[in-house]
C-alpha cells in the first residue's frame, strides 16, 4: 500500500459512490507516471539523486533542480512513448478497474493529456481481453475535465492534482484526492492513499 500521508481529518467513508458514477484521472492515479519520469531521468540523462518524495509540486520544475529543456524532453518522451523504462500501474488499480468494468461494462478515464498516444495501449493492457471497453477522454487541459464529467453525469472523480479538485468541487462534482507528495496542502476533500481505499468507497 502506498501511503503519502493523509491530511484528511475524517475517516474515509465506505460504500458512498455508485459504480457507474465514478471516473478517474490516469497519471498519478492509475499510472505511476512520476516513477517513470525519474527512471527516464536516470537512464537517459544520467540524473541521479532525485527521490519520489522530492516531487512536492505538480509542476516538477518548481521543486527539483533540472534544466527546463531536460524536463520538457522527459515529458515529451512520456507523452509519445519514447522511453525504455516500463510504465507500471499504481498497485491495486488493475484489479479494481477490472471489478468496475465487470460491474458497469465500461470505465471512464479523463486525462489532461493532449492526445492518447501510448497511454491508450498501457490502459488496455491493464484489463483482460474480454474487458477492453474503456472510455478514455483526453482534454488537453486540466480545466477541460469538468465539462466531460458533467456531460457523463459523473458524481465523483479520483484526481491527484489538488487544484483540479477545487475546480471540480465548485461545479458540484465531488473530488477524491489520491494522496501524492505533490498534493500535501490542506484541503476539505475525501482523500485516499491506495486503490484498496478507492474500492471501499464504491457501493458494490
Amino acid at each position: 500500500m502506498i501511503d503519502h500521508g493523509s491530511l484528511n481529518a475524517a475517516r474515509v467513508p465506505t460504500g458512498i459512490i455508485a459504480p457507474e458514477s465514478i471516473a478517474f484521472d490516469i497519471d498519478g492515479v492509475i499510472a505511476d507516471t512520476m516513477t517513470l519520469f525519474l527512471d527516464i531521468a536516470r537512464d537517459e540523462f544520467a540524473i541521479e539523486g532525485i527521490r519520489y518524495q522530492d516531487l512536492r509540486c505538480y509542476n516538477v520544475a518548481d521543486c527539483i533542480d533540472l534544466e527546463p529543456v531536460v524536463i520538457d524532453s522527459i515529458l515529451t518522451r512520456i507523452l509519445d512513448g519514447g522511453y525504455r523504462a516500463p510504465l507500471h500501474p499504481i498497485p491495486g488499480a488493475p484489479r479494481v478497474l477490472e471489478r468496475l468494468a465487470r460491474r458497469c461494462g465500461q470505465v471512464l478515464m479523463v486525462t489532461a493529456r493532449p492526445y492518447l498516444g501510448p497511454i491508450g495501449e498501457f490502459m488496455r493492457r491493464l484489463l483482460p481481453d474480454d474487458l477492453n471497453d474503456m472510455d478514455i477522454v483526453t482534454t488537453g487541459s486540466f480545466d477541460g475535465k469538468a465539462a466531460v464529467l458533467q456531460q457523463r453525469q459523473i458524481t465523483h472523480f479520483v484526481e491527484d492534482r489538488l487544484e483540479t479538485c477545487f475546480t471540480l468541487n465548485t461545479i458540484g462534482i465531488t473530488p477524491v484526492l489520491f494522496a501524492q507528495p505533490w498534493n500535501r496542502s490542506a484541503h476539505p476533500f475525501i482523500e485516499v492513499s491506495s486503490w484498496w481505499e478507492i474500492e471501499d468507497l464504491i457501493r458494490w
